[in-house]
């Protein structure tokens, strides 16, 4: 029964979920995705949407893998249209290809909510990844933390880069001018803005942040994702709903200290999405067969497939010493975590320099996932073929990331697009 001429009642929902022991109270995710896709409408009201947030949360539901991969597609059916045709072929025109990496958009997020207001790893590591990898950092700015990833790229001194002028209709023409692009996410889920007074007064961790990460607008296009979360248990949770969501090379991490990061103080646990043919594929030609013109993503088998292995990492296994977390801590303005991130690109900071090898290790794991660290070329100096953990080449991807700084291209590909947004 409508409760005003736009908004639609989900109670009879609400009391299925409500329901006491021994009564039954199972909801599928199918219907739960459904009661969200009506807020980003602005057909719910706020009562029922806050009732909703709750009781995911206190039945444990928004951890249910399923329920999140189907929520978050629910908020990507509901974004801003992006032209996949046009970005596709902008994005093939690139030819990043490295190693075992494809040339394939990447994004690196938190879902943050841990509490341990860190500086910026993510987006710090996302820009300095983007002369070997085309990035597409999906963020917002702070919900949980003093400075969140919007608000520390629009404090960048002298000219920041225009993030809320880049909207879906200029996403394919970036990237024929750099590699790093940022998607502020008001700009592509409009919708979330019929959420935003629920959750800021509700005041706790929903799935709100879980769905972000993996609601990047173009998801489809997505090769490679690193995605820290809060706390360990929900590890394993975010790996099966990744699978489920189609992702097929994927990492996800949880330092040991319930850290969105790979930590700088100790052991990381982390779930990988290790990547592998898909034989239903080898019938067309194989995963390197680019010529499937007339027939729909939709139509065509995946062409990979993957499975979850779980290790744990350490800064040992990148080559670097350990830091405790109180000297990477952030939670500063928006404009003194702005200065440390352009210190870093500058490479105006010590080598030993405890956030610089924070975001190092975070930048080294993105290029290891992707495939990159297995290039035996290299830029300069040696590469590095040691392998560690699940057969990654991590110091390789330090020695990777170190030269994405010191050669002063991270800072290039930052800069056309500060110069690119500037001029939207």
């Amino acid at each position: 029964m409508a409760t005003s001429p736009r908004h639609v009642s989900i109670a009879p929902l609400l009391k299925k979920l409500s329901a006491p022991a021994p009564q039954d109270n199972y909801v599928g995710a199918e219907d739960i995705a459904l009661a969200f896709s009506r807020s980003f409408e602005d057909r719910l009201n706020g009562t029922q949407l806050a009732a909703l947030l709750t009781l995911l949360h206190s039945t444990g539901k928004d951890r249910h893998p399923d329920v999140i991969a189907k929520c978050a597609e629910a908020m990507r059916d509901a974004a801003v249209h992006v032209d996949k045709q046009k970005l596709k072929k902008v994005v093939g025109k690139r030819k990043r290809g490295l190693g075992e990496y494809r040339g394939g958009l990447c994004d690196i997020a938190g879902t943050g909510g841990d509490a341990h207001s860190t500086f910026n790893i993510s987006t710090t590591a996302s820009i300095i990844a983007s002369p070997i990898l085309l990035m597409a950092k999906h963020g917002n700015r702070a919900q949980t933390s003093m400075s969140g990833s919007a608000d520390v790229l629009n404090a960048i001194s002298p000219r920041p880069p225009k993030i809320e002028a880049l909207t879906a209709e200029h996403l394919p023409e970036v990237y024929e001018h750099t590699n790093y692009t940022f998607l502020l996410a008001p700009n592509f889920h409009p919708g979330m803005r019929y959420a935003a007074t629920v959750r800021r007064e509700l005041g706790l961790r929903t799935i709100f942040n879980l769905m972000g990460p993996l609601a990047n607008p173009v998801d489809s296009h997505i090769e490679t994702r690193l995605y820290g979360v809060a706390y360990q248990e929900l590890g394993p949770i975010y790996a099966q709903a990744l699978l489920l969501s189609g992702a097929t090379k994927a990492l996800v991490v949880c330092g040991q200290e319930d850290l969105d990061e790979i930590s700088c103080a100790g052991k990381t646990n982390c779930w990988l999405l290790r990547e592998s043919v898909n034989p239903k594929y080898q019938d067309r030609g194989g995963p390197d067969d680019e010529d499937d013109e007339g027939t729909s993503d939709d139509e065509a088998p995946a062409p990979y497939v993957a499975q979850v292995e779980k290790f744990v990492i350490e800064p040992a296994d990148f080559g670097l010493p350990r830091h405790p977390l109180s000297e990477v801590g952030g939670g500063k303005l928006p404009r003194q975590n702005a200065e440390v991130l352009m210190s870093i690109l500058r490479n105006e900071r010590s080598p030993d320099d405890p956030v610089l090898h924070f975001v190092l290790m975070n930048v080294a794991a993105l290029l290891v996932v992707s495939g990159a660290c297995e290039a035996d070329s290299c830029e300069s100096g040696e590469v590095i073929k040691e392998r560690g953990p699940a057969g990654g080449r991590w110091k390789e991807g330090v020695r990777k990331a170190r030269w994405c700084i010191e050669s002063g291209k991270a800072l290039d590909e930052f800069q056309k697009f500060i110069d690119f947004t500037n001029r939207l």
